[in-house]
């Protein structure tokens, strides 16, 4: 069976052979931590210092080549050696997205991928929308819930897991410790591609959103599923619709978002080795 047939068919097996075909690549037999990158956070993975393994996301099965600028594709595995801790960090540098039209599938088997090939812990970042007006632009926030706009999860039948500390308090309260300027708050999954409209912005403010983006919610899902710890952050690149009155645009995400990811890639290896 092709890898793209399996990965609709059976998911879990899908990603069982890519960790097989990476550990193979790589030599790397486990990972510890896992980490992904969304859109204009590549410089928070060079600051995590210099991988021991790279490879196109596509050269292993299942997964496919970017589509969204400001994703590389890229997949890295990085040593972090930290307060006499010696940590593999399994490192995806884009993502796919529902608004791509490929279905739920693709856009989890990344995180799949990484709880087969052994990591405990998954750390999911994303570019968003700042829909609360205390938060300023390149200000990075640590999710602790989600609202879902989208309808669609990544499990099916009935599979029921509880959601209620899908992003993990522990790690959360590890970050806190490390920078007390970190604020949290409650994200809103967008389909896209289309960005929201004021009208929008005005009514998950009323829901009690923070934060608006198109991707991580069915990740998250899929890795707590697998049993994972969840770590949630958003860089908010910009003001959601209707808070300034400025029109949106993807080049604004970019740049705000590279502007501010070295700074988290630093606090990130700090961590890392406390959260394993």
């Amino acid at each position: 069976m092709s890898a793209t047939d399996l990965l609709y068919s059976d998911p879990l097996a899908a990603a069982t052979r890519a960790a097989a075909e990476l550990a193979k690549r790589s030599g790397i037999p486990h990972h510890d931590i896992a980490l992904v990158m969304g859109s204009g956070w590549v410089g928070a993975a060079d600051a995590l210092g210099t991988p021991t393994f790279e490879c196109d996301a596509h050269e292993l099965p299942g997964f496919s080549a970017p589509a969204v600028e400001g994703h590389s594709g890229k997949v890295r595995s990085y040593l972090i050696s930290e307060n006499g801790k010696n940590i593999r960090a399994l490192v995806f540098l884009g993502r796919t997205h529902l608004y791509e039209g490929k279905g739920v599938e693709p856009v989890v088997h990344g995180v799949r991928t990484a709880v087969q090939a052994g990591c405990k812990v998954v750390i999911l970042t994303n570019a968003c929308g700042g829909i609360n007006r205390d938060y300023s632009v390149g200000q990075p926030v640590l999710i602790r819930d989600h609202i879902s706009l989208t309808a669609v999860s990544p499990l099916s039948g009935a599979t029921f897991v509880d959601l209620t500390d899908l992003y993990s308090k522990r790690i959360r309260s590890i970050m806190k410790s490390a920078d007390s300027t970190l604020a949290e708050g409650v994200y809103v999954h967008w389909r896209g591609p289309t960005y929201e409209t004021p009208a929008e912005i005005a009514m998950m403010r009323t829901m009690g959103a923070d934060l608006v983006g198109m991707s991580t919610v069915p990740e998250a899902i899929a890795a707590h599923a697998l049993g994972a710890e969840v770590l949630g952050i958003s860089l908010v690149t910009n003001a959601a619709a209707g808070i300034t009155g400025e029109k949106l645009n993807h080049e604004e995400v970019i740049a705000a978002g590279k502007a501010a990811a070295s700074r988290m890639g630093t606090l990130l290896k700090q961590t890392i080795p406390q959260l394993i």
